[in-house]
């Protein structure tokens, strides 16, 4: 369990504002991600009953799956983030003291920060072209700038989810603890 996760005495006098926003920090995505892979399931599951029993397809099933993944993939790096689910060098943390594993685990924070910025600055663009000449998809023929800003949503939720890790990667280095490790998938 991770820092951050674990149970702390509320302020006494916490509005359900607060409240509401400490639920979006700690379940926020993973609603997000159940709602879309329940989208995604049902558009496949009536894509196939209409295909194989009606002898009939929809443009837009397909379309509306394949969207919606996008964003699920996306949403789902910056759960991997908050999780710490990633692939990293366990190898190394593993046999490093406290202090020097804390001060990696923040450089590889700051690093995915950088690489997510300069993510977000990037997919700006292809963005603004879309609106510039009013793209649609094929068959939902929605503007396809709304598909386009996964990207930049999802890169800046793994900002925002790498900060907060930053953020407790050097509460670790300045006390000298070792940082947060995670879920590990593999042992």
């Amino acid at each position: 369990m991770r820092r951050s996760e674990v149970p702390q005495s509320a302020p006494a006098a916490q509005g359900p504002f607060m409240r509401l926003l400490r639920r979006v920090n700690a379940d926020g995505e993973r609603w997000l991600m159940l709602w879309l892979y329940a989208f995604i399931t049902l558009v496949i599951v009536i894509e196939v009953i209409r295909r194989f029993v009606f002898d009939y397809s929809s443009l837009w099933g397909e379309e509306a799956a394949r969207y919606a993944f996008i964003y699920l993939v996306w949403i789902s790096a910056a759960v991997g983030v908050k999780n710490r689910a990633h692939i990293r060098f366990n190898v190394v943390y593993d046999h490093l003291p406290a202090r020097p594993a804390a001060f990696l685990s923040t450089f590889g924070n700051a690093a995915v920060i950088f690489f997510a910025c300069f993510a977000v600055y990037l997919s700006i663009d292809p963005i603004l072209t879309s609106l510039r000449f009013g793209s649609v998809t094929e068959g939902l023929r929605l503007s396809r700038a709304w598909f386009l800003v996964a990207v930049p949503l999802g890169f800046t939720l793994v900002v925002l989810r790498a900060g907060a890790a930053l953020y407790e990667d050097l509460g670790d280095l300045r006390h000298g603890r070792r940082p947060s490790e995670g879920e590990r998938l593999f042992d």
